[in-house]
């Protein structure tokens, strides 16, 4: 499993290479490390690497980004994986007039939740993808009208696919 973080203005790919209970064996862009992770309370891990244990505090600010306490010591860090890419490309394109749903990644349509002509208010569930084994809801960013369904439930789709054209 492959995860990319932001440290201040630092971003760093994580990938999880082996996983035995508490002992993971990770790679931080090429660097390896073993560890032994212990959650001592919600939120709250020690984390032992090279027989040198450390208390680190997980502090979640918002969705996928994380106050990290070591000692006195605080950061920010975002966790940026497929969905986070999505929805960071979402925000800046929400500032355009959204014309069409797509995903951003490959997927089979689950449920789709509206009909052409429907009107939709800002924030309302348009259509249900399932990706990855993870199933996500795609919404209207604004208020709009649903011009035209482009597939049906079960199809298979592409990533970047327009769904559903809006107006």
């Amino acid at each position: 499993m492959s995860y990319e973080i932001r440290l201040n203005d630092n971003q760093e790919s994580i990938e999880i290479l082996n996983r035995d209970g508490n002992l993971l064996e990770i790679a931080i862009g090429d660097r390896k490390y073993k560890l032994d992770i212990t959650e001592v309370e919600k939120g709250v891990y020690s984390i032992l690497n090279d027989n040198v244990s450390h208390n680190v505090e997980l502090v979640p600010v918002e969705n996928k980004k994380y106050e990290v306490k070591i000692g006195y010591e605080s950061f920010t860090v975002d966790i940026i994986d497929a969905e986070a890419r999505y929805m960071m490309g979402r925000k800046s394109d929400e500032d355009d007039d959204q014309s069409f749903i797509s995903t951003p990644m490959p997927g089979k349509v689950v449920r789709i939740l509206v009909e052409e002509g429907q009107e939709v208010k800002a924030g309302e569930t348009i259509i249900v993808v399932s990706a990855m084994k993870m199933e996500s809801e795609y919404k209207a960013a604004n208020d709009k009208t649903v011009k035209q369904i482009l597939v049906k439930e079960g199809d298979n789709i592409d990533g970047n696919q327009p769904l559903v054209i809006l107006e």
